[in-house]
């Protein structure tokens, strides 16, 4: 293989509804965390454990405003994207680190009864500079053992 690969694939809900900035040049800029839970039975004790992990993710221009105007707390979706690490300095000057999701495919699960700002449905969505074939995905069973 020659290369390298930064991918990131994630199926989550959203903590917050998303926060969406408007740049200098027009572009349009949304930030908003998606959670998602692993769950397991602990060997030692037999407990059902669950694990949730939270993720910033930043949508640029055309997804940005997707986000902005169907994305909701609660909200389910597939993220599709690469990591990227932000370095700043604070106030004290000392050196802090941002790790990311760079959004290139947004697309919403779930019905539109489910945390959807619309009752349209809504096709996946790709950043302008990537072209691929849409993602298909089944409802999960009633009775999985999902969180959310």
């Amino acid at each position: 293989m020659a290369g390298s690969v930064n991918k990131v694939i994630l199926i989550g809900n959203l903590g917050k509804d998303p926060e969406i900035r408007h740049l200098e040049n027009g572009a349009a800029v949304a930030n908003f965390s998606v959670a998602t839970s692993e769950n397991y039975k602990d060997r030692k004790t037999g407990e059902k454990v669950s694990q949730t992990e939270w993720h910033n993710i930043v949508a640029w221009r055309g997804l940005a405003e997707i986000a902005e105007k169907y994305l909701k707390k609660g909200a389910k979706v597939y993220i599709e994207g690469k990591l990227k690490t932000r370095t700043w300095q604070d106030k004290e000057g000392n050196n802090r680190y941002s790790t990311e999701v760079i959004t290139d495919n947004l697309t919403m699960l779930g019905s539109s009864g489910e945390s959807m700002a619309s009752s349209n449905p809504v096709k996946p969505v790709e950043n302008e500079s990537k072209s691929s074939p849409e993602k298909e995905f089944s409802s999960p069973d009633e009775n999985d053992d999902l969180p959310f």
